[in-house]
């Protein structure tokens, strides 16, 4: 049986699309099929015309069938374009390995410039596979539910585009910890805590440390600290009717957005299915930040390596 990778990508981007040919053919002298699905081709050749290597072309209906013969996601773009993918493949259990194309690149395990080194590695299974807590989440009305979906990085309810603000109370297994009026609330994991958690003032968690998190967005309280609770815990956010026309929406991974109705609420807990990702890098997350922040470190004079 042949082995297969996908390459996904963005293909409006034209350093994506250059990635993407070159990914294709060095799988494919490897001797691993290179797969895509239709869309992604489709918008692929109508930028560059057929490519020369042959790709396996999979319709995106049947992404279910095509997870299940593959060994490895490669994506090729920002986080934007890893989290579209981690939302695809997820349910698979199929690992996902990023490659940066934009600006930080927190969840990518190589850089542009390191893209033949990172296939080559792929094609001799020389990395390592890291899961990743992710966010199911549940939105009712009036105890009916209205909407699922599922997030990676962070769910957000935020007050939508008109609104000065909104009142929320926020709640952590069924209890009620504090309302007030807000720009909104972020329900992020450890891997969201460095994306829009960070900007809004959450803290930075470590991704091997099992935690979920609750950071208000420009509250008008005493107490609006961000909280760090079990990954057992189940968040929860309503959203309280006030003026007529105040209106709130849910961002997933600030992809998709769902409107939210006065009095809604939504909760989060721990998904069923973490997110496997492929990890080329084996120093600790602190380098990562470091150097992903451009975080200034003159002058530390402590041990080079922990001590054994």
């Amino acid at each position: 049986m042949s082995r297969t990778i996908v390459v996904v990508l963005h293909p409006h981007r034209g350093d994506a699309r250059s990635a993407a040919l070159e990914v294709c053919r060095t799988l494919d002298s490897d001797g691993i099929r290179p797969v895509m699905l239709e869309t992604e081709y489709r918008a692929l050749v109508a930028y560059t015309g057929v490519p020369d290597t042959e790709i396996q072309v999979v319709p995106d209906a049947e992404l279910g069938c095509l997870a299940e013969g593959c060994e490895l996601v490669m994506v090729l773009g920002g986080d934007g374009t890893i989290l579209k993918a981690a939302e695809r493949f997820h349910r698979s259990g199929v690992p996902i390995m990023g490659v940066n194309l934009g600006h930080v690149g927190f969840l990518a395990e190589s850089e542009r410039e390191d893209l033949a080194e990172a296939v080559h590695r792929a094609s001799a299974r020389d990395y390592i596979v890291e899961e990743r807590m992710a966010l199911d989440i549940t939105v009712y009305d009036r105890d009916a539910v209205i909407h699922r979906t599922w997030a990676l990085n962070e769910a957000t309810i935020e007050k939508s585009e008109d609104c000065r603000m909104i009142d929320l109370v926020l709640g952590v297994d069924s209890r009620p910890v504090s309302s007030f009026g807000c720009d909104g609330v972020i329900l992020a994991t450890p891997t969201g805590s460095t994306a829009y958690g960070f900007s809004a003032g959450g803290p930075i968690v470590w991704p091997d440390v099992e935690a979920l998190l609750m950071v208000p967005i420009s509250a008008h309280a005493l107490f609006a600290k961000p909280l760090v609770v079990s990954p057992a815990a189940r968040l929860g956010v309503e959203f309280l009717p006030s003026a007529p026309g105040v209106g709130a929406v849910l961002w997933c991974d600030g992809r998709r957005e769902i409107d939210v109705p006065p009095g809604a609420r939504i909760e989060a807990a721990r998904a069923r299915t973490p997110v496997a990702l492929a990890r080329l890098n084996t120093s600790p997350f602190t380098d990562r930040l470091v150097a992903k922040f451009h975080l200034p470190v003159t002058g530390w004079r402590g041990p080079a390596r922990n001590p054994q």
